[in-house]
């Protein structure tokens, strides 16, 4: 534990270096290393391969293993990285995760510096995502991406309507839909005078 670091209680850590600066709250880490005026926590899981770049973050429900995150670049919650490489300055979005296991080997993600993610990315390995390149939310990435592209892998909303009401009568949610339906038809169309 380098100078000015904390550790705050509750946190377990095993074989794991920090840097000067740094704060660690409420986190269990083993065979990591934690940057220089890094923050990590709460409830944040380093597992062995951890190397967090100076300044980065990794935050609230995290879980890491053997990944490798560049100066500044946040994962700040809810997600998992792991066999992973992460350059500088890149901002994971919440509920993003590396699919890094396809029943038989692991496989690598490289994600670029400059890189944000809208919530709830898959990034299904192996890929590689370029430097500067944006995900929409719920995006699940499966090629690799150019650097400075966005990538958007949801398809257009599609509204079925009447699909309740259809396929599970009798129950709540079909009667709550009925009578929101009635209460709408029933309702007089608004006017616009000139």
């Amino acid at each position: 534990v380098a100078r000015d670091a904390v550790v705050g209680p509750d946190s377990t850590l095993t074989d794991v270096r920090i840097g000067a600066g740094a704060t660690v709250t409420r986190t269990h880490g083993s065979g990591a290393v934690i940057g220089a005026d890094a923050a990590v926590g709460p409830f944040t899981y380093l597992r062995p391969g951890t190397v967090l770049g100076e300044t980065g973050k990794i935050g609230a429900f995290y879980e890491t293993k053997n990944v490798t995150i560049g100066r500044g670049s946040k994962l700040s919650h809810l997600g998992y990285a792991g066999d992973a490489e992460i350059g500088e300055d890149t901002n994971i979005g919440c509920g993003n995760i590396t699919a890094n296991y396809d029943g038989e080997k692991k496989h690598r993600t490289v994600i670029g510096s400059g890189v944000r993610t809208g919530s709830n990315t898959v990034f299904v390995a192996p890929v590689t995502v370029g430097d500067g390149a944006y995900s929409g939310a719920g995006a699940v990435i499966r090629k690799d991406v150019p650097p400075g592209a966005l990538v958007l892998s949801v398809a257009a909303q599609r509204n079925a309507e009447g699909w309740v009401v259809a396929n599970r009568p009798g129950t709540r949610s079909a009667e709550l839909a009925q009578a929101a339906t009635a209460d709408s038809s029933s309702t007089p169309a608004s006017t616009e005078e000139d």
